[in-house]
């Protein structure tokens, strides 16, 4: 069974079903590659899971590690590259609503790194991340 349903739905827009939620995106083709950018564009989507991803892992190690850190907040810039025309780097920027000890920071970016998004990009795609401690 397939994971994600997508439709082209003309000018440069698809809508993609999750299929176990019914739950749908719509993307946009950029205004920077002749779309409308009235949407996330894939690229975008691309970026976010990454940020959604170590916030994901963060969260589980978080709860086993009875450390709390609901309202974290991530701020994701997209930086592309041409020829050919890539997502060349994610920066991503942490800012968490407490503070932390020493070890629970380093819990919390072993966690980060290791989501299976950040394993998934190729290595020559820079991850630029700020924890912000």
């Amino acid at each position: 069974m397939a994971t994600v349903e997508t439709t082209y739905l003309g000018g440069l827009r698809t809508e993609a079903t999750h299929v176990q939620s019914g739950t749908k995106i719509i993307t946009d083709a950029p205004t920077d590659n002749q779309g409308k950018g009235e949407a996330f564009s894939p690229t975008d989507l691309l970026s976010a899971s990454l940020t959604s991803c170590m916030l994901t892992i963060m969260g589980i190690t978080a709860r086993t590690h009875g450390i709390d850190i609901d309202n974290t907040q991530a701020s994701t810039t997209k930086i592309m590259a041409a020829d050919p025309r890539r997502v060349s780097e994610i920066a991503i920027s942490f800012k968490f609503p407490k503070t932390y000890t020493e070890k629970e920071q380093t819990i919390l970016e072993r966690a980060a790194l290791t989501c299976p998004v950040y394993f998934s990009l190729h290595p020559d795609l820079k991850k630029t991340v700020d924890f912000g401690w």
